[in-house]
């Protein structure tokens, strides 16, 4: 049984972005963080970035952190 490989955070932020339809000025903006982190976090120049920058990313596009069920064995 092959295991499904559940999604990053990081890519979960990154793809909000993309899928957004919206600039990385205006989501920086929208969202109180420098524009140029987010270009880089977005290109993949930067592969992380800080949890402070996160929280309002995720808060921008309404994204929370959830505990998953663990999947029974």
């Amino acid at each position: 049984m092959s295991k499904k490989k559940r999604e990053s955070m990081t890519d979960q932020l990154r793809n909000a972005v993309r899928d957004s339809g919206l600039s990385i000025n205006h989501i920086a903006i929208g969202a109180g963080i420098p524009q140029p982190v987010l270009q880089r976090f977005i290109s993949g120049e930067r592969e992380n970035i800080r949890l402070d920058t996160a929280d309002r990313l995720a808060a921008y596009f309404g994204m929370r952190l959830t505990k998953a069920c663990k999947p029974k064995e």
